[in-house]
């Protein structure tokens, strides 16, 4: 059995659903209820609800005043659930149980008698003569309104090109709708960025890289003879075929999947198992699979049909996407952590493909946007149906276990924790048959306990947990093993559950508040022709990535190629990248917006196409130029006029240094940090660990193969705003603190980095202008102007204070001069 929580040997939560009997509507219920609600109901509603929750005066978006109404409720839910008075919340709000909710808000609270007379009306299934029509209540909550004029719930449309002034200018639509938008306003372009300012956006944008050198001199020569149309398209071609933009793009999807490789929370516990996810991500994108697919293996690859064995590995690898969440693995509550699971599910997948959180409505409607209550437990159920995979054992530090997901064996597979020899794999089962023979013994004394019976044997506190903590770890290590002791490959992931079932809505969202099962569906909101129906024995969550990947989803698509296009000109059509909601900005193209998103969908949900249409626009190309007058009258550059200044990010910043001086592996890892050396502990424990490098990185390949460790992360990503691994992030911050500058002046990292820069340097170079010039072009990609090179060449030549110094001094003068190359504003911004 696998031990699932501190509380011991309870079963893991599950609600059987309780189907309404038949008849049980409105018009069939036992006689005289009606005559109870109007003798003893409804005078109480006039006296003292009507007056703010009633027609023209909905406060709070609630309507008391008809039976629709009454039962739809408003921002906080329903206000009636019948039969279920633990889950209406007019019965929580009369009986004054909630402090911020207390009704009626004049004359204090109502008898003791009518409270009564309400909890037996709901009781009775709340009937209610009081008929209506949809209509009555269309505008008693203001998520309805959202969901008729909201620019982002409106169906995509094409727009034709527009006029522009200067037919010479644009490149692709793109440039039309934004030269268009800017004669509207009187503004001109900026002039396009220099051949080598250009290349150097392209790489860190495409790879994360700087070009190299070869590639700069490859690049201006192919320009100067056959214009830069030719040269930025072969350019282009080549690094969309590099396996480094996988690695690059990959991790900006990281970052809105939440990707981390522990669970978070005061427990936070590693995730050993989670990197498979990441390189399953990095594949993914270097494939260029259709996002639609992408997706739809993310969401629901263990459903998806497949040819072999590795196929099957790869596609539920791809469910990591739905495990590598935060969890509060410290709960000691079954119901609570399994709805707390589905929730952190539920936002993250809804903030990550719609830009809107579903989940603001898991305690009351949505008090902006078009989501229910009954919207998001519809959407529970799929997710309770669906049994989540993320390995981890209980221990006096986590309360929680949770199996690993096992995947099919393939040739050459990398699997990163221990086989046993037989000897002590027999040892191990052996033990654990002693535990789990104690465990029985236990369950078998509390059995007669509860009984009033006398047990056959006494058990204290300790004994028990003695026994829970120490079965932990062994049933742990066996469940990542075969029956013959040998290492399984193992992945986090999720699987359908062996029972699916439909939830109840929880009144405010509260465990034990149960009211009317929901049945599982999508948002009603957002209604799609042709959306599939949810089969009776299957979680639904197939038909869900169908219904988030059908062409007329007006969220899905906008929001990708949003996102696309933050990464490549510094901010969205839309700034609000990860809120498409009402409370999010407008669109500053909305046109443009919709013609990219059909054009990605046309084009075959295709990333690289996407980028590649992108960056090969004149808009992209333009320059950094500051223009005053301009920037008075456009200050953000919602308008585009030019291309934003932009700093790295941090995995640009430090992949940079390594290449400058020579020293990036560009190959992957095996696993991560996490995987080889840390293994399965307590993240609280690891400064223990003398082998751990103290920043946590202590290697040359690329940054998004450390360790993404929750509330741990490696200085120079902890540093330089890299994404919270515990929120969808589509734009991370962007800060400029003097703790960065003390990185850069003290960290081991970078003064390493600078010392192999003045090797390679000393090597390649033999004179110091050569040295100043060769410098700016790796660090800058560009050479130096006269004033750099006067004043880098006077320090190199400074005096030394003795003949015998002079080698030691050199060195130092040389090491000072790279560091400071290093730790310069222009090496982590990008013009």
């Amino acid at each position: 059995m696998k031990i699932r929580s501190f509380c011991i040997y309870m079963a893991l939560f599950m609600t059987t659903p309780v189907m309404a009997a038949e008849g049980d509507g409105p018009d069939q219920q036992e006689s005289g209820g009606n005559d109870f609600f109007e003798s003893k109901i409804r005078p109480v509603l006039v006296k003292h609800c009507y007056e703010c929750h009633a027609a023209g005066t909905a406060e709070g978006g609630l309507r008391v005043d008809f039976q629709t109404a009454i039962r739809t409720g408003g921002e906080r839910g329903p206000a009636v659930v019948p039969k279920h008075p633990e889950a209406s919340v007019l019965l929580t709000a009369i009986t004054h149980a909630d402090p911020d909710l207390l009704m009626p808000p004049k004359g204090g609270k109502l008898s003791d008698s009518v409270i009564e007379d309400f909890r037996k009306w709901i009781k009775m299934g709340a009937p209610d003569p009081r008929k209506d029509t949809v209509a009555a209540t269309e505008g008693s909550w203001a998520g309805l309104d959202a969901a008729k004029d909201h620019w982002a719930y409106q169906p995509l449309t094409v727009s034709e090109l527009p006029g522009v002034d200067d037919k010479d200018w644009p490149r692709s639509s793109v440039d039309s709708f934004v030269l268009a938008m800017l004669n509207r306003n009187g503004i001109k372009p900026s002039p396009d960025a220099l051949p080598r300012t250009l290349l150097r956006r392209l790489h860190f944008d495409l790879v994360g890289l700087p070009p190299s050198l070869a590639v700069i001199d490859r690049f201006v020569a192919v320009q100067q003879q056959h214009g830069m149309d030719v040269a930025l398209e072969k350019e282009v071609d080549e690094l969309l075929q590099s396996p480094q933009f996988g690695v690059r793009w990959g991790r900006h999807w990281l970052d809105v999947a939440r990707y981390g490789e522990s669970s978070g929370g005061e427990s936070n516990i590693s995730f050993p198992y989670a990197w498979r996810y990441r390189d399953y991500v990095i594949d993914a994108v270097n494939a260029d699979i259709p996002f639609d697919r992408f997706l739809t293996e993310q969401i629901a690859g263990d459903l998806l049909p497949y040819d072999d064995d590795a196929e099957r590995a790869r596609l539920l690898t791809a469910t990591g996407f739905l495990a590598v969440g935060t969890k509060n693995l410290g709960e000691a509550n079954d119901k609570k952590f399994k709805a707390d699971t589905v929730d952190e599910q539920i936002d993250s997948l809804t903030r990550g493909v719609m830009a809107s959180s579903v989940a603001c409505a898991r305690c009351h409607h949505h008090k902006f946007d078009p989501f229910m209550m009954e919207d998001y437990y519809g959407l529970a159920g799929v997710f309770a149906s669906t049994e989540t995979f993320f390995g981890t054992f209980v221990s006096p530090a986590n309360n929680k276990g949770g199996h690993p997901l096992v995947l099919p064996r393939l040739a050459n597979q990398k699997i990163l924790h221990k086989s046993l020899s037989p000897k002590k794999f027999e040892e191990l089962k052996a033990r654990f048959a002693v535990l789990e023979a104690t465990r029985l013994e236990i369950e078998e004394s509390q059995k007669a306990a509860f009984a009033g019976k006398k047990p056959k044997k006494q058990f204290t506190l300790r004994d028990v947990l003695a026994n829970l903590w120490g079965r932990g770890p062994v049933e742990g290590k066996l469940e990542t093993l075969d029956d013959k002791g040998q290492a399984l490959p193992l992945a986090m992931g999720v699987l359908d559950a062996e029972e699916v079932l439909d939830v109840p809505l929880l009144a405010r969202g509260e465990i034990g508040r149960e009211g009317e099962i929901v049945p599982r569906a999508f948002p009603r909101a957002l209604p799609i022709a042709g959306t599939p129906s949810i089969p009776a024995q299957q979680s639904g969550r197939l038909e869900l990535a169908q219904w988030l990947t059908n062409e007329e989803h007006p969220l899905t698509t906008r929001v990708f190629v949003n996102r696309v296009w933050k990464h490549l000109f510094g901010r969205g059509i839309v700034a609000t990248v990860d809120n498409f909601g009402s409370t999010g900005e407008a669109p500053s193209h909305p046109e443009l917006l919709d013609t990219l998103a059909v054009g990605f969908i046309n084009d075959g949900w295709s990333l690289k196409r996407l980028v590649r249409s992108l960056v090969l626009s004149r808009t992209y190309r333009q320059a950094s130029t500051y223009n005053a007058d301009v920037f008075r009258q456009d200050p953000g550059n919602r308008l585009l006029w030019r291309m934003p200044k932009r700093r790295l990010e941090a995995e640009s910043i430090r992949d940079a240094m390594l290449v400058v001086a020579g020293e990036l592996d560009e190959s992957r890892p095996d696993g991560s940090l996490v995987a080889t050396m840390i293994g399965d502990k307590p993240i609280s424990l690891i400064g223990l660990d003398r082998k751990l490098p103290k920043d946590l990185d202590g290697a040359v390949y690329r940054s998004v193969y450390l360790p993404v460790i929750r509330d741990r992360l490696p200085d120079v990503l902890n540093l330089f705003d890299f994404a919270e691994p515990s929120f969808v992030t589509g734009d991370r911050e962007t800060t400029n603190v003097p703790v960065q500058a003390l990185y850069l002046m003290n960290s081991s990292f970078v003064q390493d980095r600078a010392k192999q820069l003045a090797a390679r340097l000393e090597r390649e170079t033999s004179q110091d202008e050569e040295l100043v010039q060769r410098t700016f072009l790796l660090c800058f990609g560009r050479e130096p102007d006269a004033e750099e090179k006067d004043r880098s060449l006077a320090f190199l030549g400074q005096d030394v204070s003795s003949d015998s110094a002079e080698s030691t001094n050199r060195d130092l003068t040389v090491l000072s001069f790279c560091q400071a190359m290093l730790s310069t504003a222009e090496f982590r911004n990008l013009d």
